[in-house]
């Protein structure tokens, strides 16, 4: 593949302009310790390309050496400083309003574009800027927190970046023991979900016949992955990571053909591009990858965390919902307390049965405010139209799944035939499309009591919507 060199040489040729063009600049602008906003004025207004690429290289590298203080004091300067000019747009919006038309509608347009889209896009001309722009917006991320003029140049930077990071620009490559060094140190410190002990455990995840790794890259971030997912090729639907990871391995081609991909990990790893959604797309592409690869493969499957789950139990079990958890439950669910539960799985009394239920409510009845299912890894397989296919006890057994999900992992199930369906169904209506074995772990709801004279009949809650 010579995009890298490709990318390299590009790179190259820019340094030589930006290193040009700064004997251009006035020279206040050259040398110090400059005034970052006097910079990025000095970037929208309006010089020539070679100056342009000067100053932005400038405001990069003057942008590395701020603190913690001076980076807010410079997004503040952003936000007061680059923002639409409102008696600009109270002019062309009433213009609009006088006499609605496309030229009315163009100067509106172009009255409303924040100039700090265009101080972002010229910035962009820089060698190497378009990654320094996503470690920008990781900065700018935990100083939002209701501030709305912070959001306001968040929401312009996330305009720019939904372009840039389209789909049409990602790249598919398959990582594997024969990748450069620096990626595969990446993958292990990405890794989100299963955490990497090195690289003799990311080789067991790479080598053998029945693993695989995909990975979306961006031509302007050539050695840093955006996102990747780990995949068994398995003959069943696996029920625990510790089946998928702990298997002893020696990279020999199984005996027979797998029938199953289950992805076990999908890991993001640009913290400046949260929002910006690439596991559908990743997904889908890898299960057409396989497809071609192995046609025999008939069963496309997750192993998923259930990352909120125990929170949510426990928030359930303080608000004293005995509509949800009764005193049984109550009893059964103490065990969770003790961290050696897990290894005693014969002395349950009623555990097993308990949290699988809850589990079962958790995933088809619990909601959100907008209407759709608590989970947030539930909320993204849903909407990419998979079905909740299996949940599994003692899925993960990691003190990471312990704490987080009682053990708990899930399976959802990406049918082909069901895709477009459920995505319909899940989308429109919020339906979760859950398989019968999962429906028949939700505990039927009481039998309303005989109804006092005088007063409605109180009906249990419908479920329909929500099973499914």
């Amino acid at each position: 593949m010579d995009l890298p060199v490709n990318v390299s040489f590009l790179q190259e040729l820019l340094n030589t302009v930006a290193e040009r063009g700064r004997q251009l600049l006035p020279a206040s602008l050259r040398g110090g310790k400059e005034d970052i906003g006097e910079l990025a004025l000095a970037l929208v207004s309006g010089r020539g390309e070679a100056s342009g690429v000067a100053i932005a290289r400038h405001i990069l590298d003057t942008y590395r050496r701020l603190d913690g203080a001076e980076r807010r004091a410079f997004f503040a300067f952003l936000a007061d400083n680059m923002k639409p000019e409102e008696e600009a747009v109270r002019r062309a919006a009433e213009a609009f309003l006088a006499s609605p038309g496309d030229a009315a509608l163009m100067q509106l347009q172009e009255a409303i574009e924040s100039p700090r889209q265009e101080f972002f896009r010229r910035l962009n001309l820089a060698p190497g800027a378009t990654a320094e722009i996503v470690a920008m917006r990781r900065d700018l991320l935990p100083l939002l927190d209701g501030n709305v003029s912070l959001e306001a140049v968040d929401a312009d930077l996330m305009h720019l970046l939904h372009s840039w990071f389209n789909r049409g620009f990602l790249v598919l490559r398959r990582i594997d023991w024969q990748t450069p060094a620096a990626i595969l140190e990446k993958i292990i410190r990405y890794e989100a979900v299963h955490e990497i002990q090195g690289f003799e455990d990311l080789r067991r995840r790479l080598d053998p016949a029945d693993r695989r790794c995909f990975a979306f890259f961006h031509p302007s971030l050539v050695d840093e992955p955006l996102i990747f997912v780990e995949v068994a090729l398995t003959d069943e639907i696996p029920h625990s990571i510790q089946a998928v990871l702990n298997e002893a391995r020696k990279g020999e081609t199984p005996a027979s053909a797998p029938t199953t991909a289950a992805f076990y990990s999908i890991s993001n790893c640009q913290e400046g591009l949260k929002g910006i959604s690439f596991g559908n797309f990743l997904i889908k592409q890898v299960v057409e990858e396989l497809a071609r690869e192995q046609p025999q493969l008939k069963t496309f499957v997750t192993l998923s965390p259930v990352p909120q789950f125990a929170r949510w139990l426990s928030e359930i079990m303080a608000d004293e919902r005995p509509d949800i958890v009764g005193e049984s439950d109550r009893v059964a669910l103490q065990i969770l307390g003790d961290p050696g539960w897990v290894e005693e799985p014969e002395e349950d009394d009623g555990l097993k049965d308990t949290v699988m239920a809850m589990a079962a409510h958790y995933f088809l009845l619990a909601k959100a405010r907008d209407g759709r299912p608590v989970d947030p890894v539930a909320r993204f397989h849903l909407g990419n139209g998979a079905r909740l296919e299996r949940i599994n006890w003692q899925g993960d057994v990691s003190e990471k799944g312990l704490r987080e999900a009682h053990g708990l992992m899930v399976n959802y199930r990406y049918d082909l035939r069901e895709i477009e369906k459920n995505h319909e169904a899940y989308a429109n209506d919020a339906i979760v499309a859950a398989s019968r074995a999962v429906r028949q772990l939700l505990r039927t709801p009481p039998k309303p009591k005989a109804r006092t004279p005088g007063r409605p009949l109180a009906l249990p809650a419908r479920t329909d919507k929500a099973e499914g």
